[in-house]
């Protein structure tokens, strides 16, 4: 994303809109300018604001003048009074930052919009996780922080030395080039997206060393990371699963509970 600076008259609405905070005012130049690094293609600030076709000469001339007599002229807060928030052509690496953040944007791997997975929540039609395994969902990132490919690429190769199985249909496993091992493809490893999924299954009895090591690397990247697990219920609406997340410390909430009624896919 960039600032057509001709058009900008540093009114700094973009600026709280940006969830990544990678827009600024320059007091010298009074501009508006996106910090490349840190944008990661999300559209919030394009596709959340009202973009007007003021001319920025009138609008600065204007500003100049109320200053003399100490008053200001703003537009409304959610709008970009001079439409200077202009859109890149994307192109690859760079066009991954889009895919992973923009949430109407849908990704070729999977067909699904957002982060491109519906994790484990129809597993009573996927049929992903079977009697006595458990599904795995690893996030990382959030608005404001954000996370790169490296730190996710740490994880993914720390959890390939487990006994795992990585989700085919998930984005993240479509950038691998060796999902035995949880390696991400080099050209993308320093591009940096809003947030993003990584989903794998084990044995129900393998959730202890996992969840370990999840802990672990966590604690070493630069972003923020929540793990979800997912089991199969028995018949009375019990899991193995609960007793091992008491013994090992971990404090849970049941987030859903699909009641079966769909048709899983055999």
């Amino acid at each position: 994303m960039q600032i057509d600076q001709q058009k900008c008259v540093a009114c700094g609405n973009c600026v709280a809109i940006c969830p990544m905070g990678a827009i600024s005012i320059d007091s010298q130049k009074n501009r508006a300018f996106v910090n490349a690094d840190e944008c990661v293609e999300c559209y919030s600030c394009f596709r959340g604001m009202s973009m007007e076709k003021l001319n920025p000469i009138l609008v600065r001339s204007i500003r100049r003048l109320l200053k003399v007599f100490r008053l200001r002229f703003d537009p409304e807060p959610d709008v970009c009074p001079t439409s200077a928030i202009t859109p890149d052509e994307l192109s690859w690496p760079r066009i991954v930052r889009r895919a992973f953040s923009d949430p109407i944007v849908t990704h070729e791997s999977t067909g699904v919009h957002g982060r491109g997975t519906e994790e484990v929540k129809t597993n009573d039609v996927t049929n992903r996780v079977g009697a006595g395994e458990a599904g795995y969902v690893v996030e990382f990132g959030r608005p404001g922080v954000g996370v790169r490919f490296r730190d996710i690429e740490k994880m993914t190769r720390a959890l390939a030395q487990t006994v795992i199985e990585f989700e085919l249909k998930n984005p993240v496993t479509h950038m691998m080039t060796d999902k035995k091992t949880g390696k991400i493809r080099d050209d993308i490893l320093n591009e940096k997206i809003l947030s993003a999924i990584v989903e794998f299954k084990t044995g129900i009895e393998n959730v202890p060393a996992v969840l370990r090591r999840v802990d672990e690397v966590s604690k070493t990247l630069e972003t923020v990371v929540a793990v979800g697990v997912a089991t199969r219920c028995d018949q009375t609406g019990g899991s193995a699963l609960d007793a091992i997340l008491n013994e090992e410390g971990f404090s849970f909430v049941r987030g859903k509970t699909n009641l079966g009624l769909g048709h899983a896919s055999l």
